[in-house]
């Protein structure tokens, strides 16, 4: 597999081409190309630079390889990779814009039971340009038509963000860029299972974005049943590296809490999240379990997950529930990869 072309900010785009013995200018008309999502085969620029970059870099590092179109709107992707792995996305539609959701890993290691992302590990980690990509290529597509494009970013896919943190680093770095698409931070979110350490590292970056933990439990004991990472972090510790990170940006921090038949949704755990969380600058949103077949957790009805939410919102908790998105697609994390993959090996 070749280099990513995409994975350079402008600055090492303009050396690059210094390098390659053209004009400085030749960068601003690469990227601007590469930032509506052209392959390098198809930007204007002179056929000898366009064919020194083939050389050493993927033409099409990301393509859409299915489109998936779910009754409320929500589109979810496979992307294929040039290595031929597959990852997933999925772009949701509300009135304030478009948000898409990009995998950061090509698999993942952390083993939570809820999520079919971990059914098959970690292949490899993807490259800042190839997260970049899955974007821009989503753009791409709206850019002739009506429609707006992608507004806001959830890192919320495919792997866990801090467990690739360099490389997702670059991407942020990259997608906020002036004169690229140039995302504020406030409209990006990290989602992570509580890699402590990479919390503080990423407090320390200056770049606001919107950090959201996945906690699903209220104690270490019940933590540790569904996600293995709760081993080597406490609550206590994720919830001492939230501070730091509101400390540093002034961003107030997100709990996901997916909620679990007979796991995690009793009057007890209410209370519990209460005692935990009140107080904080913090919110806390709840997501009715899409249920993964190759795990033996079940979801709770919509009934029971309002009642849920009414326990928090009476106990001072700011919580919502999230809008059930995309089920009828596979929407939720891993799903559709784990489908695809299984289908084209019988």
């Amino acid at each position: 597999m070749k280099d990513i072309l995409q994975d350079l900010s402008f600055e090492q785009l303009k050396n690059l081409v210094v390098e390659l013995g053209e004009k400085p200018f030749r960068a601003k008309q690469l990227y601007e190309g590469l930032m509506r999502g052209k392959r390098i085969s198809d930007i204007n620029v002179n056929p000898e630079l366009r064919q020194k970059l083939l050389e050493r870099y993927e033409d099409e590092p990301v393509k859409i390889e299915k489109t998936f179109f779910s009754s409320d709107g929500t589109e979810k992707y496979l992307f294929r990779l040039a290595d031929g792995n597959i990852i997933e996305g999925v772009l949701m539609k509300y009135k304030y814009g478009n948000t898409q959701c990009v995998s950061t890993q090509v698999g993942c290691r952390m083993g939570c039971k809820f999520c079919a992302s971990t059914l098959g590990g970690l292949v490899r980690n993807l490259t800042s340009g190839e997260i970049l990509c899955q974007v821009l290529v989503v753009n791409a597509m709206y850019a002739s038509g009506k429609e707006r494009g992608v507004t806001n970013v959830v890192l919320m896919g495919s792997g866990e963000p801090l467990d690739n943190y360099d490389c997702v680093l670059a991407f942020l770095k990259n997608v906020t860029a002036e004169g690229g698409i140039n995302i504020s931070p406030r409209n990006i979110s990290l989602s992570t299972c509580g890699l402590v350490p990479k919390i503080y590292e990423l407090a320390d970056q200056n770049m606001p974005v919107n950090l959201t933990i996945s906690l699903h439990q209220t104690t270490d004991e019940g933590r540790r049943r569904t996600m293995p990472i709760a081993n080597k972090y406490t609550i206590a510790e994720i919830l001492k590296a939230c501070e730091y990170y509101f400390k540093k940006t002034g961003r107030r921090y997100i709990f996901e809490y997916s909620l679990i038949a007979g796991e995690n949704c009793d009057k007890s755990h209410a209370d519990e999240l209460i005692q935990l969380l009140k107080g904080k600058p913090c919110h806390v949103n709840l997501i009715r379990l899409n249920e993964v077949k190759e795990r033996n957790l079940k979801p709770i009805t919509e009934k029971e997950a309002y009642r849920f939410l009414g326990l928090l919102e009476k106990g001072g908790l700011s919580a919502t529930l999230r809008r059930q998105i995309g089920s009828d697609i596979g929407g939720a994390c891993g799903q559709l990869r784990a489908g695809y993959i299984k289908t084209n090996e019988e």
